[in-house]
């Protein structure tokens, strides 16, 4: 795939990093199909809940030597993987996706191959190697399925860039979620590859780091995965943590980051999903899982929706995700419960990327967030039983729009939360 391939016209709609708010895609799981075709299908159901980026993972043939049938398996960084489709179906998807506002993100697989990619026999030299000259699996890892590359050759880095540039090209997508970008992957890699990447100045392109570096920002990444914050969220609702907690990763998740470079955050993904449990499982029934979410999704940061979350999925998506699909239209009130508050969140400057001040107690999660004239007030109720919150001076008798269900709303010197209830205002 080459340049002069270039499909269509570079997607206009492409929003700016600090106002994206993202869609997982797991293609095996998400439809009974298990294919593009099953994605672009839903694709008014993706948009209605209220996102705008799409992200697809691996969508690359799988290898079959030495392999679990994991997608993060790459046989070939160029090819589309026949149990997905065709380039022509992948490209249907894009262009349905641009159709209807929302762009498209590719998880890219950087660290490892498969062990029966053409690189390890083409290119061996471009792979972690012993002494006897054997490929390594990625050291540190129980990931015996795959090879890992070897960062210091500077002729792999040029292929990994040129396969990464080919997608933008072919497939029209509009940015990349790279995958394990910390561990074994030198920053001054990210910014060779992101600074190539920028240059491709017809396309707006969003780059996600699946990592927790600082020099991730410096290396022209626009988000860092909030591993952290999930791990937060997990204690306060799980192990009965204080909510006062949350309030510090708004500083250290952030350091390095520019004014509008951001965290991913979310209740789920398709990692801790199949390890951990769902949202379901994880919060306390549907009610916990939507209460965590508002955190999640309007503290600070961009919010990250895996699919079936908002399907009130019991049943958790395991690897290799060949086993479960998503049930859709089993829980209608969750899907609306995200639907009203996605759609507050983009009414609202202040919600989508103003500067938050905490009022937390141990009990609720209270936050202010300001964007210029625009101003949000969140209290959440992180435990399963009614809790009172005594609002600060700052904020007593103070009067609101109620950001969800519309209508005046006056906050006086005390808010009752019913059992994992929450309240979001505005003005």
């Amino acid at each position: 795939m080459t340049a002069s391939s270039r499909l269509g016209t570079p997607f206009s709609g492409v929003p700016n990093r600090e106002d994206a708010v993202i869609y997982q895609v797991n293609m095996r799981a998400f439809s009974q199909s298990g294919n593009f075709a099953g994605v672009t299908a839903r694709l008014d159901s993706i948009k209605a809940i209220g996102t705008n980026v799409v992200y697809l993972m691996p969508i690359y043939p799988v290898g079959t030597v030495k392999s679990v049938n994991s997608p993060y398996c790459v046989k070939d960084y160029t090819a589309v993987n026949p149990e997905f489709g065709t380039l022509a179906d992948l490209r249907t998807l894009v262009d349905g996706a641009h159709t209807r506002g929302m762009s498209v993100m590719l998880d890219w697989v950087p660290n490892h191959t498969s062990y029966d990619n053409a690189w390890t026999t083409a290119h061996p030299t471009w792979y972690l190697r012993d002494a006897a000259g054997n490929i390594l699996p990625p050291p540190g890892t129980n990931y015996t399925d795959v090879a890992q590359l070897d960062f210091s050759n500077s002729a792999m880095r040029l292929a990994m860039i040129s396969a990464m540039k080919s997608w933008v090209y072919t497939a029209n997508v509009d940015g990349f979620r790279c995958d394990y970008s910390d561990a074994n992957i030198p920053t001054d890699f990210w910014k060779q590859a992101n600074d190539t990447l920028h240059s491709i100045k017809a396309h707006k392109l969003l780059l996600l780091a699946e990592g927790t570096r600082s020099a991730n920002y410096t290396s022209g990444f626009d988000y860092n995965f909030g591993f952290n914050f999930y791990g937060a969220l997990r204690t306060v609702y799980g192990s009965n943590g204080p909510a006062t907690s949350l309030a510090a990763l708004n500083t250290s998740e952030y350091v390095g980051a520019s004014t509008t470079q951001q965290i991913v955050r979310y209740t789920t993904n398709h990692d801790v999903n199949g390890s951990d449990g769902t949202p379901v499982a994880l919060y306390g029934g549907n009610a916990g899982a939507m209460s965590a979410f508002v955190i999640a999704s309007c503290f600070k940061g961009v919010p990250m929706v895996y699919n079936g979350q908002e399907a009130g999925m019991t049943t958790p998506i395991t690897f290799p995700f060949t086993t479960v699909k998503v049930q859709w239209g089993l829980h209608s009130d969750v899907k609306r419960a995200y639907q009203q508050l996605l759609t507050a969140r983009a009414a609202s400057p202040a919600l989508q990327h103003g500067t938050p001040v905490d009022y937390s107690t141990s009990n609720v999660c209270a936050f202010t967030k300001t964007s210029g004239s625009s101003q949000a007030l969140v209290m959440v109720n992180v435990r399963n039983s009614p809790s009172t919150y005594t609002v600060p001076s700052a904020l007593a008798n103070s009067g609101w729009t109620n950001a969800l269900q519309g209508g005046s709303y006056t906050v006086g010197t005390q808010v009752s939360l019913p059992a994992y209830g929450y309240l979001i205002l505005k003005k």
